[in-house]
């Protein structure tokens, strides 16, 4: 007979074993992080199929099925669902990722600027890369570096580990009907026993024609921008979307280039309204090795109420950055420190320089020249 206090305990023990009879969970088999700013888990593979949870840029996920290219991921909260590898970084790639912002952090803005639509901006140079963010219209973004890359088909990385091959049958198959395969082909016959004699007796190979080589065509171009994004990260996006932030007073005067820089060199008021000196970089022709091939600085003027060139060059190779820093000259027996800005040109002994300038008002004049090393 029982006593009457198991009782309890053998109903508490029952109820656990109830509880612990749940579906086991699907072990993780990797690990990977959200590319894009917004990512929805499906439940099935089927385009249609409902959604299961939606992820931001950045959330680790654990990977715990995979088939072709797609995987089934579990969040953090424990809901699964599914998502092509695409859209999914490594931990190699979000390590790359963060050392991007972490350098794009350091590098001077080359100014801000907007689009009129929205734009992806990419984890990579590259059209296929997924995207981290996409910049609204009116959204700001700091322009901080430019890139000529080839377009070529992007290099996909797998962040699912491949599926272990199944090894090798020696054994023959029957076929589906249940036929026994067939027997192994005989072998080979002999070889004469003048082989010799008439192998010699042979023609000597005759040289092919030569044709010629059809020249490659080379690999269209594209020319993209690193900027620093609103929420910390840095990405990439393509240059001719962008559209430089300088006011349109002063943008109207590019004569059809493309604005690649800019910088105000102080304010001026006037009356009510304060407008600002500007020093900007401008590209005639896009697709170029160089970021600039002119350069110019206007002043606003009290007498005419309007813009005017104090210094403009023109027919260079420029690459940024472009910095505004105070600079050291001698006048006289003097030493005096005066405002000025700094470039890196290309000049015709094929070395690059950066040239430092000194500014006032409408005076600008070379300061100094000194050989400039691209840093790796």
């Amino acid at each position: 007979m029982y006593r009457p206090g198991f009782i309890p305990l053998i109903l508490l023990a029952g109820l656990l074993l109830g509880c612990s009879s749940g579906p086991r969970r699907a072990p993780a088999i990797g690990e990977a992080y959200v590319g894009p700013a917004t990512l929805s888990l499906r439940r099935d593979l089927a385009p249609r199929s409902p959604e299961t949870a939606s992820l931001r840029h950045g959330d680790r996920v654990e990977i715990i099925q995979r088939r072709r290219r797609f995987v089934k991921v579990r969040t953090s909260q424990g809901a699964e669902g599914w998502t092509d590898t695409g859209q999914l970084l490594s931990s190699a790639q979000m390590a790359d990722l963060n050392r991007l912002a972490q350098y794009a952090s350091r590098l001077p803005s080359q100014g801000a600027a907007t689009v009129y639509g929205g734009l992806n901006a990419h984890t990579e140079p590259d059209r296929q890369a997924p995207s981290l963010y996409r910049i609204r219209e009116g959204e700001l973004v700091e322009v901080v570096e430019h890139r000529l890359v080839p377009r070529v088909p992007l290099e996909t990385r797998s962040v699912a580990p491949e599926p272990p091959k199944a090894a090798a049958n020696p054994r023959r198959k029957s076929s589906e009907n249940g036929k026994i395969s067939p027997p192994p082909l005989p072998p080979a016959p002999r070889l004469p026993q003048n082989w010799l004699e008439l192998s010699q007796r042979a023609l000597p190979p005759q040289p092919a024609p030569a044709r010629e080589a059809m020249p490659s065509k080379p690999a269209p171009m594209d020319d993209w921008s690193l900027v620093r994004l609103p929420n910390g990260r840095a990405g990439w996006v393509l240059m001719g979307m962008l559209r430089m932030n300088i006011p349109d007073e002063v943008a109207q005067y590019s004569e059809g280039h493309r604005i690649t820089s800019y910088f105000s060199l102080g304010q001026v008021p006037d009356g009510g309204a304060v407008k600002h000196n500007w020093l900007w970089t401008t590209i005639s022709k896009g697709l170029q090795p160089h970021q600039f091939d002119s350069f110019r600085y206007f002043v606003w003027s009290l007498r005419h109420h309007r813009y005017e060139t104090a210094y403009i060059e023109k027919n260079l190779k420029g690459y940024h950055p472009v910095e505004l820093h105070s600079v050291r000259v001698t006048i006289g027996k003097r030493v005096e420190t005066m405002p000025g800005f700094s470039l890196i040109v290309e000049e015709k002994d094929g070395l690059r320089y950066r040239r430092t300038y000194i500014y006032q008002t409408y005076v600008v004049r070379l300061a100094s020249k000194t050989r400039w090393e691209t840093p790796k």
